[in-house]
């Protein structure tokens, strides 16, 4: 029996099915949730060594607001610069998949004016994890402006660990107390800083910070540290960590009684309150250098009735020896899923041709009798046009590709904008070698890399046989340890203009950095969105047509 409509309701019917086959079959891929943050940049008095000083606050808070979020969550956070002076953001960690126009270095971004604001519009695409957020401009990082970033994974994906009672976000860093303008005018002269003074936890010197637990129960603390030059080494008074995620990567789960934290570098360890109940520090101290830093905070026992006392938790041994131990012993977790309901260890890295070697040295020098530092012999100056755009538009004369050797080049140093050309879906292989005597830090915009090996003296490319092709972590910001190499495969699966950069400031600052562009000459919206609809523009790319799609 047919059941006879009139033309309209056979039509509808028709749509329906439609739409009920439409919802069926792509609700797994319905849009998204989106996050609003509405943050205002200003100056303000702050103490994080106990005398006052003018720092950068968000929302009058120091350090700023948590970045808190799920994995492909869409983050819109609009930045009110409230400053004298422009201003940038950059989130360390932040892959910005197909989306280096948000990146928030000034290779990527213009600026954003005195009294005006910008809209970062962000999806944390594919990612977990502990990242952090800072000022990229002006020296600003040397004021505060920076806060924590966690990105938990969706429900439906299981992680590796029990949920923990608590969560906390811990920055810790070392720290000047000369206003951060001084600072700036010191470097713009020519001139070395001189060693940092003290050392903040939360933005608070010895003893400010407290972590309040509860007897029995086990909490997860997001380490980062935010600091401008130090590798800093974090341990608690009576108690065990179990390392359990490198930014964004579950690990093999190992107990530590301290951990290196190096600059710019992030990790989450799990603490069980499982003491008699009172009070303990939180020690943190510099490593690597002629005279230590040391700064405390306190692990509060909610039904503590006796305060931290006894000695300081003693740090580990010094020389490199031991901590470069502990960084070969981080592993990757091939039985957890990462952000995606699948092993972490389904990607095999370590099967796949590498098609280009890149060696990358630092170096100090002068150049007009004036302090700078150099990558391959190049020491970044910036363009007067932000890179992103620049290529975008097809603008002459910024920049020129190749401006930078894949080898080191000698000791004397050059000025130039330096852009490494570098094809997109390569599979490349870095290596960070650092013939100073000081600990480097290197960090990567856009990319989570392999850290397939490290260790003391020159790279060779006989030290590839002692490379971890299994179960290398993969993070986006690796330590160089004094007079050694460190060499990481980069997967170059994210179209865009990339900051290569060392995480000690004031090297970043005095042009101890690159930018890598990733290219494909297929223009494509599969592989790299469109510049945003509310794009800054300055520079060369003043006036320029803003897009109407």
């Amino acid at each position: 029996m047919r059941l006879l409509l009139p033309e309209n309701g056979r039509r509808w019917c028709r749509i329906a099915l439609v739409l009920v086959l439409y919802m069926t079959v792509y609700e797994v891929v319905a849009e998204d949730p989106y996050r609003y943050f509405d943050w205002k940049i200003s100056y303000g008095d702050i103490y994080p060594l106990g005398v006052r000083q003018q720092g950068i606050l968000i929302n009058g808070q120091f350090p700023g607001p948590d970045i808190y979020s799920v994995t492909n969550d869409n983050l819109i956070i609009n930045v009110h610069n409230d400053l004298p002076e422009p201003f940038l953001i950059t989130w360390n960690g932040l892959q910005q998949r197909k989306n280096s126009f948000e990146d928030g270095v000034y290779g990527t971004t213009c600026p954003i004016p005195p009294g005006k604001n910008f809209t970062y519009i962000m999806q944390v695409k594919d990612q977990i994890g502990s990242f952090f957020y800072f000022p990229s401009l002006q020296f600003h990082k040397a004021a505060g402006g920076f806060g924590g970033i966690r990105i938990l994974s969706r429900p439906r994906i299981p992680v590796p660990f029990p949920e923990p009672a608590g969560d906390f976000t811990i920055l810790i860093g070392d720290w000047y107390k000369t206003d951060h303008k001084v600072l700036k005018i010191i470097l713009d002269r020519g001139k070395m800083l001189k060693f940092p003074d003290g050392i903040q936890i939360n933005g608070l010197g010895r003893d400010g910070a407290k972590f309040t637990v509860e007897q029995g129960k086990t909490y997860r603390l997001r380490i980062s540290n935010v600091g401008l030059r130090n590798s800093l080494n974090f341990r608690i008074q009576g108690h065990q960590m179990k390392l359990i995620e490198v930014e964004g990567t579950h690990t093999i789960q190992t107990t530590l009684s301290s951990l290196d934290v190096h600059v710019g570098q992030s990790y989450s360890v799990l603490v069980t309150a499982d003491q008699p109940a009172q009070d303990y520090y939180i020690a943190v101290s510099s490593r690597f250098t002629t005279q230590t830093l040391n700064s405390t905070a306190i692990l509060h026992y909610s039904n503590s009735k006796k305060p931290a006392s006894g000695l300081l938790p003693l740090g580990p041994p010094t020389g490199i020896s031991w901590s470069l131990n502990q960084a070969r012993s981080i592993r990757t977790n091939l039985t957890a899923s990462g952000p995606r309901p699948n092993p972490q260890g389904s990607y095999h890295y370590g099967q796949i041709n590498v098609t280009r070697t890149i060696r990358l040295a630092n170096h100090a020098g002068l150049v007009d009798k004036k302090q700078r530092y150099a990558v391959n012999g190049v020491s970044f100056i910036p363009a007067d046009t932000p890179l992103k755009l620049a290529d975008y538009y097809n603008i002459n004369g910024v920049f020129k590709i190749g401006s930078i050797p894949d080898k080191p080049a000698g000791q004397k140093i050059h000025l130039d904008t330096a852009v490494m050309g570098a094809d997109y879906r390569a599979f490349v292989e870095i290596v960070f070698e650092n013939r100073e005597n000081i600990a480097q830090s290197w960090h990567l915009d856009g990319y989570s890399f392999f850290v397939v090996g490290m260790d003391e003296g020159r790279w060779s490319p006989a030290s590839k046989k002692q490379y971890n092709l299994i179960d290398a972590v993969s993070r986006c910001t690796t330590q160089v340890y004094p007079r050694s190499w460190t060499a990481i495969y980069v997967p170059l699966d994210n179209v865009g203009m990339w900051n290569l950069r060392t995480q000690f400031w004031a090297r970043q600052y005095l042009g101890q950095q690159l930018y890598l562009r990733v290219y494909t000459p297929v223009q494509s919206f599969r592989d790299e969105y469109p510049i945003p609809k509310n794009a800054l523009y300055c520079g060369r790319a003043k006036g320029r047509a803003i897009r109407t799609l």
